[in-house]
């Protein structure tokens, strides 16, 4: 492995929106940081590919702008309950709908001009050996951010299991030619499995990214399971002609693993930062990556300073949408929020905050949402 040197403050196993934010945070306050990646830029990630604006401030504060006039802003969701009611209302800000083959390699290559030197290598070892941490033997850091995944091998090596069935959703993901489609990011929640839901994200350019997830319980789910409820759910969408498909697994935010020990640091889908109410995770990837690079950056105790860092910025968000998850369980509860949603722009605001960003759940929220169940449920 040539790396050009055998000793950096930093290394970040993973390169993509959580370990490039770690670089460039890290960069930032000046540390010398190495950037692993098993896999070379550009690469497909399978994903949802849709970018929050919430995601762009904190790229925007690292200096970073992945925009680009061939990818448009998406005003407006559509949001379909697992009961049929429907809210589509604009976003207070659009969101984008960016390929992860695009988007990871440009903050990949911000990260490399910054000055991470950026290496394409599958870590297999890591060891902390309480000053410093050694990674294949061979390479010295001060500290490491695992940005490495659901199954990341910094996670295993701090002692804690990825995540399992509960815990853990399966969703299929692929580009389907959809130039009708209206400029609106599209949610189909369904009965069936849930929670569960498919998607249409339109990137811009003719097509569409689209896909279905749920979350694993106690059986498998099947590659034809997934494709015949896509199907089912977009009926106005060819998915049988959509390409790239691919499955991936979402580690969900409600089990976490401690973010920190000693010189090892966890962000992004490492530390099971999936939002347990959408799926949404870049917005967490590139927060949680900024804070673990300006930890890891400092020699003094990183995994204090990531700790206290992590909890100040994103614990009362991470207990409000724990609190959500299990208010979802109930799907008459996503119904009356769909309703109240679709009667009030703030409630669908507050909604959007709290699914794609840091948000919380408000008491105006909450009284809208009971205000919208049945009597009935009461």
């Amino acid at each position: 492995m040539d790396t050009g040197g055998d000793r950096f403050d930093v290394a970040v196993v993973g390169a993509g929106p959580a370990g490039a934010a770690a670089a460039l945070a890290a960069r930032r306050a000046g540390a010398t940081v190495l950037l692993l990646d098993k896999a070379a830029f550009p690469r497909d990630k399978p994903c949802g590919d849709g970018i929050a604006p919430h995601a762009l401030d904190v790229l925007a504060d690292l200096g970073v702008s992945p925009l680009s006039p061939e990818f448009a802003p998406v005003p407006a969701l559509r949001l379909r309950g697992p009961g049929g009611g429907e809210v589509a209302r604009p976003h207070a800000r659009p969101a984008y709908t960016i390929p992860r083959t695009v988007f990871d390699h440009r903050l990949a290559e911000a990260a490399r001009q910054s000055g991470a030197t950026l290496v394409e290598h599958t870590v297999r070892r890591i060891e902390d050996r309480g000053d410093h941490a050694v990674l294949d033997g061979e390479i010295r850091a001060g500290a490491v951010v695992g940005a490495d995944g659901a199954y990341s091998l910094v996670r295993r090596a701090l002692g804690f299991a990825p995540n399992g069935p509960g815990h853990l959703a399966l969703a299929i993901r692929g580009y389907a030619h959809a130039p009708d489609l209206p400029a609106e990011q599209r949610i189909v929640t369904t009965e069936s499995g849930w929670p569960a839901y498919a998607w249409a994200f339109p990137i811009g350019d003719g097509r569409a990214n689209i896909g279905y997830g749920e979350v694993l319980r106690d059986g498998p789910l099947t590659r034809r399971r997934l494709l015949d409820r896509l199907a089912e759910l977009l009926p106005d969408v060819d998915t049988a002609a959509a390409t790239d498909l691919r499955a991936h697994h979402l580690p969900l935010s409600t089990h976490r693993p401690p973010p920190a020990g000693g010189r090892l640091l966890l962000a992004g889908d490492a530390l099971s930062l999936i939002n347990p109410f959408t799926g949404e995770g870049i917005f967490y990837a590139v927060l949680s990556g900024a804070l673990a690079g300006a930890a890891a950056a400092h020699g003094d105790d990183p995994a204090g300073r990531y700790r206290r860092a992590l909890r100040d910025r994103l614990g009362p968000h991470l207990r409000h949408s724990r609190v959500a998850a299990a208010l979802s369980q109930r799907r008459w509860v996503v119904d009356a929020a769909v309703r109240a949603a679709g009667r009030d722009q703030r409630v669908f605001d507050a909604l959007i905050e709290l699914g794609l960003g840091d948000g919380r759940l408000a008491p105006h929220t909450l009284t809208a949402i009971a205000r919208a169940i049945p009597a009935r449920r009461h």
